[in-house]
Order: C-alpha cells, then structure tokens, then sequence
C-alpha cells in the first residue's frame, strides 16, 4: 500500500491564530484562563489546552467575575459580548477575522436596509454568532429547497452572506437558486469565501482522482472535515471521517493499493503523522505528497497578547 498526502490540509491560519491566542493568555495571566466553547472543533486541541491550565465552559454563566475570557474561533452574538461586559469579564476574542467579515457585511447589509440571508448549517457555532450579529432581520436557509420557503418583506431589499466553511461549490446552487428568486438581490464577491475551505476541498478533488480510500483526520463536528469526506463519497471513493488513528478499521484497506489523507482545518499534523505511522504497521510503504497551494496567510494578533513571548520549541 502507498499513502498519498493533500496539500494543503490540516491547521489554516485561523485555528492557529486562535490556539496561539490561548496559549498566549495562559503564558501572561496564567492559568486559568476560560474558554467559551471548544477554541476549534477539535478533541486534541482542546485536551492539550486544557492540560495546559484552559478551562472550556458551555456559556459565561460558569466563568467567575473578572477572570480571562476567550471567545472561539466560530464568534458570538452581541449578547454574548454584552454579557461579557456587564460581567467585567476581560475578553480576549479569537473570533477568525474571516468570520468577523462576514459579521461586518452583515451588518453593513442589514444598516442599509437589506433583509438578510445567511447561507450556513442549522444550529454551527459560527452561524448561531453570525446570526447574533446582525440587528435587522435575517433568514437562514441550508439548501436550495429552503430558498423556495423563504418569506421575505421586500424582495428588492435582499443581500446575502455565507458561513465560512462552505466553498464557493458548496453554495454555488443555493446562491443561484437566489438569484433566480430574487434577481436583485446582493452579495459578497465569491473572493470573500474562506480561503482555507477552498483550497482543501480542491486539494481532496485531486487526491481522489488518485487513490483507492480517503481518510480525513478531522472531528465528528467539524464542518469543513464532514464536507471533505463527502467529496470523496461523491467521486465513489470509499471516504471516512476519523478522529484519530485509534478509530482506522484495517478492514476499510483490504484490497486498497493507494490511501488518501487529508485533514480538516482544525486538525493538527500530528494526528496525520499518527496515522500515518498506524498505516506503515498496518503494511503501508511507500508515501508521496501531491503537489498543491502553500499558504502562507498570516493574521495579526489581539492587542493584549501580541507582545507576549512564547518558548521555543
């Protein structure tokens, strides 16, 4: 068996900046630190964080008066950063500047007087702050058979924004399904979607063409890793959303020649380095990385830890 390699894949430079941004508040204010929901969407992150003195809570109700708050990377409502301040909590917000653009447009929308809709998953973390932070009315809709029950005051008065971890392909139709509905209605230039979806999603599309299995390292609730297992499925190659290298069935290999991996945007390499050497015990020999983009996209830091020094490593 010889494994092949996505690139990119792994951490984008959202996660990265939001997991520095943990590590940073612990190195300056020391533990603990408290965290509202998981940073990422990702079980080892978390767990490595958490040794580390990060504490993770459901809501600020279970963070004490004045302690060191970080909001994920996904974002949150208004009300949500209200609280924070009538709590006098010190916020540091790790909210992926990606996701806070799509917070601006909204709202720029909405302050024009446009009805908005917002092209994302029921019930993510990121569409709940996205929808908690924009003022005027908004609509949710996940699919092109949702755009056909959409209820709108005015349809000369629409505009729409999307979740970032949906590619351009994966609102294509819903975005052309409201256009033909509503031919007037408004929208962020296809250059605003996430970077780091589109490029993993192509990366998959051209690892499938070669191998036999895909395996995407990512979380059961991570978005981005479900959509590009999906790919794989759609081009009939037999595809699996893993964990970690424990959750590999050997059986999913019998009869495979080449094995595909890639990992989700919250997926750390070392998870991919695991199964990897999982698949080597396992009769895997030869290995081979496909030739794709290298990002090199950086994001600049909030004020109260861009300073802080962290250890070599």
């Amino acid at each position: 068996m010889k494994i092949l390699l996505a690139q990119p894949r792994g951490f984008c430079a959202g996660v990265e900046r939001a997991i520095d941004i943990v590590e940073r508040a612990l190195i300056k204010y020391g533990p603990p630190v408290y965290v509202r929901h998981e940073i990422v969407h990702n079980k080892r992150v978390v767990e490595d964080l958490r040794a580390k003195g990060a504490v993770f809570v459901d809501e600020l109700d279970a963070v004490p008066s004045g302690a060191i708050t970080i909001f994920s990377a996904h974002g949150v409502a208004k009300v949500v950063e209200k609280n924070a301040e009538d709590r006098g909590l010190e916020v540091i917000d790790a909210t992926c500047p990606l996701v806070a653009k799509v917070h601006m447009e909204g709202e720029r929308y909405s302050q024009g007087g446009h009805e908005i809709i917002l092209i994302g998953h029921h019930g993510h973390p990121e569409v709940i702050g996205t929808l908690g932070q924009i003022d005027g009315p908004t609509h949710l809709v996940g699919s092109v058979a949702e755009v056909g029950e959409l209820n709108v005051a005015n349809p000369a008065k629409l505009a729409y924004v999307t979740q970032t971890t949906l590619s351009v392909d994966d609102t294509r139709d819903i975005i052309a399904a409201l256009k033909q509905r509503y031919p007037a209605i408004k929208g962020p230039d296809v250059r605003d979607i996430c970077y780091a979806t589109q490029n993993r999603q192509e990366a998959v599309r051209h690892l499938v063409d070669r191998c036999d299995v895909l395996l995407v390292v990512g979380a059961q609730n991570s978005s981005n890793s479900n959509r590009l297992r999906e790919i794989g499925a759609e081009m009939n190659i037999p595809s699996y959303l893993i964990d970690d290298a424990t959750c590999l069935d050997p059986a999913w290999l019998d009869g495979k020649s080449v094995i595909g991996i890639t990992a989700g945007a919250s997926a750390p390499e070392e998870l991919v380095r695991e199964l990897i050497a999982r698949l080597r015990e396992l009769g895997a020999e030869g290995m081979e990385m496909l030739d794709g983009l290298i990002e090199n996209v950086q994001f600049k830091l909030p004020s109260q830890v861009r300073n802080v020094q962290r250890p070599a490593a």
